[in-house]
């Protein structure tokens, strides 16, 4: 029977109908309730690392005790992901290997054809929405787009967690088409979540079966109807003999203890592969080599032609433009993680300095960290030529501040 052809039944009051139905087990609701809260510690830690410069994001580094400790969160939080994730794929694979229930939350054609409806029912030409089965096509393509998510996520996670094994076999520019990948994407999952999911299933009507694991019977006439009429008209899956689901099973847990064996491999492996770029590396080859007594003479050098003076730079203070650049090219470290105990997120704090010194010393830039740091190169938040001769000229001015 078409479940589009099935008409809802009647709300009624006789006594032998159930007043409640079973929507979701326990475990279901184990796997949902911890798959929430790594799902929830995954968008806060991530999209606060994406938009490190804004309020929120520093005030919560400084609450957790830095951008060091949100990676920390975010790791353990994927990790945890990564469990559920595997739970899920071996109960799915019982129910459909051994239990040999239907694939009820993939979309089928019907799915379409209750599309076309609704939009009928919508601009008033159908008296009535759909009768859903047992999940309707929103569920299903919510439920898809939730798998989709979280295959894109952990391949660009490892990707960025493990950039050297990446780079191995891939070329260096996927690192940040990964990067943009993994941030474009949690950003449209933590807003499908608030903006559809929370407002479908906690707004427009509350939702308790995930609490509670029930539906009543009002609650499935409404929304799952089809499916109301088909348990209320005895249809049901038939009931596997004994025999057949042991020989099931028989085939089923070998292959879920090799699969589970797997995927504690690989996760260690995702987990460990790497630790830092300079533990992982491996060290270069040493050889010895001849050197001369004598060193072959190079030809003199011809004298470098003298420098002209650069022009000075108007407003050159801190304000209008060092502390603009130090935010830039410095605040991942200098922020309010205070790598070094350094931080440069105010005037004072460059005067202050950290645990080398004063950053900045003015009418003073041979004393000054900041330029002793930038001037021998290679600084992860590396300077111009152009902006380190500037910062000169303003230590030199004598650092003002406005």
């Amino acid at each position: 029977m078409s479940e589009s052809t099935i008409t809802p039944p009647v709300v009624d009051t006789m006594e032998d109908k159930p007043l409640t139905f079973v929507r979701f087990k326990f475990s279901q609701r184990v796997e949902h309730f911890v798959f929430l809260i790594s799902f929830s510690l995954l968008g806060l830690t991530g999209l606060v690392q994406k938009f490190s410069d804004g309020a929120f994001s520093q005030w919560f580094f400084q609450l957790i005790g830095g951008i060091e400790k949100a990676r920390e969160i975010h790791h353990f939080s994927a990790f945890i992901m990564m469990i559920v994730s595997g739970y899920h794929i071996l109960s799915l694979l019982y129910k459909v290997f051994v239990l040999r229930l239907k694939w009820t939350i993939f979309p089928v054609v019907q799915d379409l054809l209750h599309v076309i409806q609704d939009v009928l029912y919508y601009v008033g030409i159908r008296k009535h929405r759909a009768y859903y089965d047992r999940y309707n096509y929103a569920e299903k393509m919510e439920y898809l787009a939730v798998v989709w998510g979280t295959f894109l996520m952990g391949l660009t996670g490892f990707m960025m967690w493990n950039p050297i094994t990446t780079t191995r076999f891939l070329p260096g520019e996927i690192i940040p088409a990964a990067k943009a990948a993994h941030g474009g994407e949690a950003v449209l999952a933590v807003l499908a979540i608030i903006v559809w999911h929370f407002y479908h299933v906690h707004i427009r009507t509350f939702n308790k079966s995930m609490f509670t694991g029930k539906l009543t019977r009002e609650e499935m006439h409404h929304e799952h109807p089809a499916e109301l009429a088909a348990i209320e008209a005895g249809v049901t899956e038939k009931e596997t003999p004994i025999t057949i689901m042991r020989r099931r099973q028989l085939i089923y847990y070998p292959a879920a203890i090799f699969l589970t064996i797997t995927f504690a491999i690989g996760t260690n492996y995702f987990l460990n592969v790497e630790t830092t770029a300079i533990d992982t590396v491996p060290e270069g080859e040493t050889a010895q080599v001849f050197v001369p007594v004598t060193p072959t003479p190079r030809p003199t050098p011809l004298p470098s032609p003298t420098p002209e003076p650069s022009e000075p730079v108007e407003d050159l203070t801190w304000v209008d433009y060092v502390e603009g650049l130090t935010r830039n090219r410095c605040s991942t470290c200098h922020g309010f993680t205070k790598v070094g105990g350094l931080t440069l997120a105010t005037y004072q704090d460059a005067l202050t300095g950290g645990n080398s010194g004063p950053a900045v010393v003015p009418e003073d830039p041979d004393d000054s960290t900041l330029v002793q740091i930038q001037s021998m190169g290679g600084h992860p938040g590396q300077l111009t030529d152009e902006e380190l001769d500037l910062v000169i000229q303003w230590i030199n001015a004598g650092a003002p501040e406005r």
